[in-house]
C-alpha cells in the first residue's frame, strides 16, 4: 500500500477530484483551506495580501493505482501549471482495519 498526498490550489478542486475518479479512487481524506507557498504557484495565506488557499488530499491505495494517479496529476500540471498541483508518495506501513 502507498499513501499519496496531493496538494493543490482550491480553485482546481473539481479537476483534481475528476483525476481521482478517473483512476478508480473513491476513498480519500481532504484537508480544505490549507495555507502554503510554492515556487510556481506563489503564496496562499487566505488573506487580503496573500489571497487563495490550498487543499490537501490523502489517498491510501494499492501500489498499482499510484502510477495512473501521478500521470493524471502530471497532465493537470501541464494544463493548469500556474494554479499549482503536486503529488507525493510514501510507503504505507500499517493501516487499521474497520470492524464489521
Amino acid at each position: 500500500m502507498k499513501m499519496v498526498m496531493v496538494t493543490y490550489n482550491e480553485a482546481i478542486d473539481i479537476e483534481v477530484m475528476e483525476v481521482l475518479k478517473n483512476c478508480g479512487l473513491e476513498n480519500y481524506t481532504k484537508v480544505a483551506a490549507a495555507f502554503g507557498k510554492g515556487t510556481v504557484s506563489g503564496t496562499h495565506l487566505g488573506n487580503d495580501i496573500w489571497p487563495g488557499r490550498n487543499n490537501i488530499l490523502y489517498v491510501a491505495c494499492e501500489d498499482a493505482k499510484v502510477k495512473p494517479l501521478f500521470s493524471g496529476i502530471k497532465e493537470l500540471r501541464k494544463e493548469l501549471g500556474k494554479e499549482g498541483v503536486k503529488a507525493f508518495v510514501w510507503e504505507l506501513e500499517e493501516m487499521t482495519e474497520t470492524q464489521n
